[in-house]
């Protein structure tokens, strides 16, 4: 007679198989969520350049507002400021709802602190790529004054900032240093910058350089100052180029 369930040896059970989906939706959703808060500043800075800036004084329709109540400098203000404030307000509530989504999660399923995506994705870094993306998307703009080559522009010029922080980002504070004799572990959580072994007198020494998880709020906090003194910096050269095109 043949048995009324068919044999499970071996196999997971149906409660494992369901624990291991929901840990994979989790991760992909944690994922989608740091990937877009970490390239955020890419479609800002090509819509600022493109659409919000370029366009207008391409088509002519800044021009137009400039010969009614509203100065240039105030038309530039209104285009800066409404924008400024929704991303902030949004790119922080993003930044917080993956915080608490990610919890005290397993690294495992929503990546260690230091990973890129993670990194930015998980603090003020986050608030300051966006700003910094529309204020070179308005000086842009206003050099090319054509919507498309100040997109492109735009996109090229926050590309570079992008890749020259996160590849100096382990510079940006004082990196901790730890040699002992024979075998070194790091924890999971330490971001790793260096390590060499070297034999000495019969003794093999392990040397490491790497930035512990306490240095997450310091590194956060110095690259998101560069970020902001680039989109003031970037803004003011907007209002300088401005003023000085006017009659």
């Amino acid at each position: 007679m043949p048995a009324p369930f068919p044999p499970t040896d071996g196999l997971p059970s149906c409660a494992a198989v369901e624990a291991i989906t929901t840990d994979e939706a989790y991760a992909n959703g944690i994922a989608v969520l740091a990937d877009a808060l970490s390239l955020v500043m890419f479609p800002v800075a090509a819509w600022a350049g493109g659409a919000l800036i370029g366009r207008e004084l391409e088509s002519g329709t800044a021009q137009l507002a400039w010969t009614q109540s509203v100065s240039p400098l105030r038309w530039l203000t209104a285009k800066l400021a409404a924008p400024a404030a929704l991303l902030t307000a949004g790119t922080g509530g993003f930044v917080l709802l993956n915080d608490w989504a990610r919890g005290d999660g397993n690294p495992n399923l929503v990546g260690d602190w230091y990973d890129p995506d993670a990194f930015v994705s998980t603090g003020p870094v986050a608030v300051g790529y966006a700003l910094a993306g529309l204020a070179l998307g308005a000086l842009a703009g206003l050099v090319w004054r054509r919507a498309l080559p100040a997109a492109g522009m735009a996109l090229a010029a926050s590309l570079l900032l992008h890749s020259v922080l996160e590849r100096y980002r382990e510079n940006l504070w004082p990196a901790v240093t730890r040699t002992e004799a024979g075998s070194l572990e790091l924890p999971r959580s330490a971001f790793q910058i260096a390590w060499a072994d070297t034999p000495r007198h019969g003794v093999l020494l392990t040397r490491a350089t790497f930035h512990p998880e306490s240095h997450f709020w310091p590194l956060q906090y110095v690259e998101t100052g560069l970020l902001l003194a680039v989109a003031g910096t970037a803004t003011a050269a907007a209002f300088l180029l401005l003023a000085r095109r006017l009659p």
